[in-house]
């Protein structure tokens, strides 16, 4: 599973107005935990892709299910419920650029999970090619070819995540693909 360690200062945030607190969890613990251990992983390799920063990661992972339980929403589903994370998420990491004024490129570093001792240099420098080539896609169609390639999430899915009507993530899909085979034939990204 993964977790992390509640801090005294979370603590505090859902303590700010009496009842608050209690109005805040509308699932119990049980739902709550199963939720998170099929999501948090997934969800935290996204913000990780989206921001370069395992740290930042951690600390909009942790923003991510907070706003989630604050939002006292009712969900028609399990995916109703994955994409509002995403959702959530996707907003944050948004967030988090804006405020930064800088674009963080996908991390050089391997992924904590995946072992590099058994990578080819052709897989490496497939990698390396790939990772050059989405930092020259908009922030929209990474979101997109990752939702929907390394996610499995369906268009109206990715469309409820992205803000998006469901019928423009078919041509958005299809221009982002386009411009990264354009990219990785170049080769000079």
């Amino acid at each position: 599973m993964f977790s992390r360690n509640v801090t005294f200062n979370e603590v505090e945030r859902l303590q700010t107005l009496p009842g608050e607190a209690a109005s805040t969890f509308q699932m119990d613990q049980d739902t709550f935990r199963a939720l998170y251990e099929r999501t948090a992983r997934p969800l935290w390799v996204y913000l990780w892709r989206r921001t370069g920063d395992a740290q930042l990661a951690d600390d909009l992972l942790q923003e991510t299910y907070y706003r989630f339980l604050r939002a006292r929403g009712t969900y028609e589903g399990e995916s109703h419920r994955r994409n509002y994370l995403y959702r959530i998420a996707a907003n944050l990491a948004n967030d988090s650029y804006r405020r930064h004024k800088e674009h963080l490129p996908l991390s050089d570093e391997s992924e904590p999970h995946l072992p590099q001792q058994h990578a080819t240099a052709e897989l490496s420098q497939q990698r390396t090619d790939l990772e050059r080539a989405m930092s020259h896609l908009a922030t929209r169609q990474r979101d997109a070819l990752w939702l929907a390639y390394v996610e499995g999430s369906s268009h109206e899915e990715i469309a409820q995540i992205l803000g998006l009507k469901t019928g423009s993530i078919k041509l958005l899909l299809f221009r982002a693909r386009r411009k990264l085979a354009k990219l990785l034939r170049e080769k000079n990204v």
